[in-house]
């Protein structure tokens, strides 16, 4: 049986609701999970109430369908952040990857299948920091970095229902919304004192209990009605995309995925970004800079998840021949070397770090 099957083996319609519907949009008031129970009640006609839907989702995060219960934060609009590659030699392929990994503020890091082969983000407090840690990598490695830091988002969202035998994300939905977003290399998410100390204490996500932002108003010492003020406004700003149960795509089978960069000419880029971004398949699609120094000429990123690579292919031959009829590079990625959330301090910090 595949990893898929077998991890819906035992999930029935209140799971299911919980897993597909969510992600996001998850209530900001005291006691949120009597809002879905009654949700849930109402569209699955079980009997369950606040307690129970607690209890399970503490046993889907057990079980690893969900990474963590909370908060999923927008980096660039908050500090300065950048998608970036080295070209490390096989035989230091490890020792380069540990000096990377090495920086809190390197949060993803990913073997791809491409002569630049290890791409990592960073995400600090300022422009400044982030830039003096790529020289430092390029320092203490011997490697030539490639700073990809992003300008325009056209759409990027890992919210897609898994409870489903869908070969690619999105193959049972027909669209989704897209709207171009310049991105600031000089972002400052002007925080408060009291957002910063939010950031800080939801990082790891929220508290699993029947009242997750009372519990943090308590950590951080701040009222529970400025607490809820201040989630409405973050999510209003875009600080906080959104809210809710984050899933591990890994134990859902979406263990496919892959990058392609396109060479799209500069006047059709808004045009072709925002038109390839409404494609359901498309997770992932930004505008980063060329580096033509750097022998690097593309502009457009896509990513594709799935379940089958084959379905992963089929859909990047589709966006080739239909979308985008521009060269193209496939990067498949091969193994992942470090993936943590952005950390807040390194984002609500001065860049004095």
């Amino acid at each position: 049986m595949s990893l898929d099957a077998d991890w819906r083996a035992d999930i029935d319609a209140v799971d299911a609701a919980l897993i597909d519907e969510y992600q996001s949009g998850f209530p900001v008031e005291p006691r949120p999970f009597e809002r879905v129970a009654r949700e849930i009640a109402a569209e699955t006609g079980a009997g369950v109430d606040a307690d129970e839907v607690l209890d399970r989702v503490r046993g889907l995060r057990e079980r690893g369908v969900f990474r963590r219960f909370g908060a999923v934060l927008n980096p660039p609009v908050i500090g300065s952040s950048t998608l970036a590659a080295v070209r490390a030699r096989e035989d230091r392929f490890d020792e380069v990857a540990e000096v990377i990994n090495g920086y809190r503020q390197v949060n993803h890091n990913y073997r791809r299948d491409h002569e630049w082969n290890q791409w990592f983000v960073v995400t600090a407090g300022s422009r400044e920091t982030r830039d003096a840690i790529l020289s430092e990598i390029e320092e203490r490695t011997g490697c030539e970095v490639l700073a990809l830091p992003m300008l325009t988002d056209y759409y990027i969202d890992l919210e897609f229902p898994v409870v489903n035998g869908d070969r690619f994300a999105r193959e049972s939905l027909e669209e989704t919304t897209v709207s171009a977003t310049r991105i600031s290399e000089d972002a400052r998410g002007d925080l408060s004192a009291l957002e910063a100390d939010l950031l800080l204490a939801i990082q790891d996500g929220f508290p699993l209990s029947a009242t997750p932002y009372a519990d943090v108003a308590s950590e951080i010492g701040a009222p529970l009605d400025d607490v809820l003020a201040a989630v409405e406004r973050l999510l209003a700003d875009g600080c906080i995309k959104r809210i809710g149960c984050v899933v591990n795509h890994v134990v859902t089978g979406f263990t496919n995925n892959c990058m392609v960069v396109w060479d799209v000419p500069d006047d059709e880029l808004d045009e072709r970004g925002e038109a390839v971004g409404s494609l359901p398949y498309v997770t992932l699609c930004y505008h980063r800079p060329r580096r033509t120094d750097q022998g690097w000429e593309y502009n457009l990123f896509t990513m594709i998840h799935g379940r089958e690579a084959g379905a992963v292919d089929a859909k990047i031959d589709e966006l080739a021949a239909e979308h985008l009829p521009f060269d193209h590079e496939r990067l498949y990625s091969t193994a992942t070397l470090k993936q943590t959330g952005a950390r807040y301090e390194d984002l609500v910090a001065d860049g004095d770090d």
